[in-house]
């Protein structure tokens, strides 16, 4: 399923990002208040190469910290 960027800033958070050092349901330092990356064109491989998917709408939430609660129960972290 394609879908578009929901630009809530989840992925910059819940998951660890070991090229940027990065743990876990730690927000990421290039994550700015606008939920946008300040390092979008030269990304890591791995933020790249992330595709949004219906794991972001399982986890809609109103709140970023919601959200990555969610995350972090759908896979048990």
């Amino acid at each position: 399923m394609s879908m578009d960027c929901l630009r809530c800033g989840t992925c910059c958070v819940a998951p660890d990002i070991k090229t940027l050092g990065k743990p876990l349901a730690v927000r990421c330092r290039h994550l700015n208040a606008g939920g946008e990356c300040d390092r979008y064109g030269e990304r890591p491989a791995v933020c790249r190469g992330y595709q949004p998917d219906e794991i972001c709408l399982l986890i809609a939430a109103p709140t970023l910290e919601e959200r990555v609660e969610k995350y972090l129960r759908l896979f048990d972290l």
